[in-house]
């Protein structure tokens, strides 16, 4: 029987919530304290409706603060432009799409933020009630194990071989190689390669944040598709309600379809070019302090980044301070790389 696990890593400005499934990271949540809350999961608005776009079945929400929805309706269920309605955030906002909402009911008034997001505790509960949730130097490490997978393309599968993830715009790419698996049988290694990369994807497109259409590029011909539906269905059950599983392709792809809900982790972590903001990289610095300031409470420690990071890094140093004195100095040098972190005792 599956395990699961909750973790949760009170950073200085961020904290991240892992849920582990048999000791692998299954989920990352990420709430960084510049974050807006408008459009996190479960927030619920009084917002109105913007536009209204009968042939695309869906309508234009204002938000609090400027912020922008959307809402799919079903014919009967037309919203009026320019009126009221309640609605919760069902799915977060990706990269150049808007978020997504459900509707409540009627409202009246301006737009307002009625009940904010529930925090990441609550969010971890959730995934695992009754299990105690771990804080700590333990989750901290779970926590940076987390965000690593989380960013990387290919994996590696039980019992040998590999499967990649790559997203696009439109979907996201499965790709699963038998690399050197043994088996007498190619038949045989196949299956159990396709078997396996089905449960290692499902547990990494969640850890990621990913959804919507899925495509697997299986190993070998004649699949037996029964038992691959039958593992795939096993595998996304967590994911439901919503998911749905196409037939395998005569060109040996399996499609899913997987609600999207958060943010993808990669554009919470990343810039468009793959590459880490320099928030990111701020945090993994003041990560970096935090452990040193433990393993020496008394020394005094020399913050060394690029300009861009530093300039990210300055509000956080200040909360570092304030949590373990004024022993803190922030170098801003521009000789360095935006990824070159240093952290030294004096």
């Amino acid at each position: 029987m599956s395990e699961r696990r909750l973790y949760l890593d009170k950073g200085v400005g961020e904290q991240r919530g892992v849920v582990t499934l048999d000791g692998r990271p299954e989920r990352l949540l990420i709430a960084r304290d510049s974050d807006p809350l408008e459009l996190r999961l479960g927030a619920r608005h009084r917002a109105r409706v913007r536009k209204v776009e009968p042939q695309l079945g869906a309508a234009f929400l204002e938000l609090a603060g400027g912020a922008e929805a959307m809402l799919d309706f079903k014919p009967d269920a037309r919203p009026v432009q320019g009126a009221s309605i309640e609605v919760e955030i069902r799915a977060e906002p990706r990269r150049g799409k808007l978020a997504l909402a459900r509707a409540v009911g009627p409202a009246e008034g301006a737009p307002q933020m009625l009940a904010p997001p529930p925090g990441l505790k609550a969010q971890l509960a959730a995934f695992a009630p009754g299990v105690k949730v771990t804080e700590g130097p333990s989750a901290r490490e779970v926590a940076d194990e987390a965000e690593a997978e989380a960013l990387a393309v290919i994996h590696p599968l039980p019992g040998g071989g590999s499967l990649s993830i790559e997203p696009t715009r439109a979907l996201t790419a499965v790709d699963i190689d038998v690399g050197e698996r043994q088996g007498q049988e190619t038949k045989r290694v196949a299956r159990q390669a396709n078997l396996a990369a089905l449960a290692a994807a499902a547990r990494l497109l969640r850890l990621k944040g990913l959804g919507g259409i899925v495509v697997f590029d299986l190993v070998g011909r004649g699949h037996d598709g029964a038992a691959l539906t039958e593992a795939a269905r096993a595998a996304f059950r967590p994911d439901n309600p919503g998911v749905a599983i196409g037939p395998i392709s005569r060109f040996g792809t399996l499609e899913l379809l997987i609600p999207r809900r958060t943010a993808p982790i990669a554009e919470t972590l990343c810039g468009e070019g793959g590459r880490p903001t320099v928030r990111t990289l701020a945090q993994r610095l003041i990560r970096q302090a935090e452990r040193e300031a433990a393993a020496d409470p008394g020394g005094r420690l020399i913050l060394a980044c690029a300009p861009a990071v530093a300039e990210a890094a300055g509000p956080l140093v200040e909360a570092l301070t304030a949590r373990i004195g004024a022993r803190v100095e922030l170098v801003s040098d521009a000789a360095l790389r935006e990824d070159d972190l240093r952290v030294s005792l004096r």
